[in-house]
C-alpha cells in the first residue's frame, strides 16, 4: 500500500524561520531509518506560502491567487511517500516521527488509488498490464 504522508506547514516556517540544526539533523535520521526499513519511496520539504500559487477552478475559468495564505495549519509544509503494508504500519511510522521544537505541529496520512481500486473503470487486461512510459515507471495508477 502506498501513502502520502503530508506533514502540514507551521506557524515558524510560514514566517520563513529555517529548522534549527538539531531538527533537520532529527528529520534526516527519520529518513534515513525509513529508507533502511524499505519504507521510504520519495519526499520533499515545501517553501513557505509566500512562494504559493493556488489556482481557483470554476468551469472554464482559471484564477491565480499569490500567497501568502492565511490559514498556516491548512499548508502543506511537506510530503513523503511511503509505501507500507496497511495504515496501521504507515501511523506508526507517523508517530515516530520528530516534531518541531516549538509550537504544535500535525500530519495527515492518505492512501493512493491503486489500480484494483479502479477496477470498475478498468478491463480486467488493463489492469493486469502496466502502464506504459513515465508513468508506468511511476507506479501512477
Amino acid at each position: 500500500m502506498r501513502v502520502m504522508v503530508f506533514a502540514k506547514a507551521t506557524e515558524d516556517g510560514e514566517k520563513g524561520a529555517p529548522p534549527t540544526p538539531e531538527a533537520f539533523a532529527a528529520m534526516d535520521r527519520f529518513i534515513e531509518e525509513l529508507v533502511q526499513a524499505g519504507v521510504f519511496v520519495a519526499g520533499a520539504g515545501l517553501k513557505n506560502g509566500i512562494e504559493a500559487k493556488r489556482i481557483v477552478c470554476e468551469g472554464p475559468s482559471r484564477t491565480v491567487i499569490d500567497g501568502p495564505f492565511a490559514e498556516s495549519r491548512e499548508l502543506i509544509g511537506g510530503f513523503s511517500i511511503w509505501e507500507v503494508k496497511d495504515m496501521d504500519e504507515a501511523v506508526a511510522w507517523a508517530k515516530r516521527s520528530p516534531s518541531p521544537p516549538t509550537g504544535r505541529s500535525e500530519m495527515e496520512i492518505r492512501p493512493f488509488y491503486e489500480a484494483a481500486d479502479l477496477a470498475e473503470f478498468m478491463t480486467p487486461e488493463e489492469l493486469s498490464a502496466p502502464r506504459e512510459g513515465d508513468r508506468g515507471k511511476l507506479g501512477v495508477a
